[in-house]
């Protein structure tokens, strides 16, 4: 059976279209940057993502963290957008973030989990705590691209209908 890389509890190919979550954020003023905060304990893993948001427009770092502790502390405090999660951390795993996540996400946020562990029971768990993306590392590196893509046009989208 092929692993699903998306999903999306309305059906439609990414959030925001039919949901709060993801949503684009309207603004008074230009298209504001997408906030990422990474979870992720692998530190060159962290270093490829961090220079691959740099490159992209309209994208910004604001945070990253190692543990679980370190990543509830920092998502409770940090002003993100996009959390790019890990499930296999240094101290805890990400899907005691993203339960803790359960109690104090802000609306209009992206969740995906990034993984080397795609098995089903952990992309259904992660799905049932919140994730919208659930990746696989080896597989689906790529797709981060399309959906902030995506995010970035439902933000520009939200500017001009304003």
């Amino acid at each position: 059976m092929p692993t699903l890389s998306f999903h999306n509890p309305t059906g439609s190919e990414f959030p925001g279209e039919e949901t709060p979550r993801g949503a684009a954020v309207r603004t008074n003023g230009p298209v504001l940057p997408l906030r990422v905060f990474l979870v992720e304990d692998s530190a060159i893993l962290r270093d490829r993502l961090v220079e691959m948001f740099a490159a992209w427009e309209n994208v910004e770092m604001a945070g990253h963290a190692e543990t679980e502790a370190a990543a509830d502390a920092a998502l409770r405090t940090q002003n993100w957008d996009v959390l790019i999660l890990d499930l296999q951390l240094l101290h805890g795993t990400g899907l005691g973030v993203l339960a803790t996540l359960r109690t104090h996400r802000k609306p209009g946020t992206t969740v995906m989990v990034l993984t080397n562990y795609a098995i089903p029971s952990y992309r259904a768990r992660s799905l049932e705590l919140g994730a919208d993306y659930f990746f696989d590392k080896a597989s689906d590196f790529e797709k981060i691209k399309d959906v902030f893509t995506r995010l970035g046009e439902l933000r520009k989208a939200a500017r001009q209908n304003r």
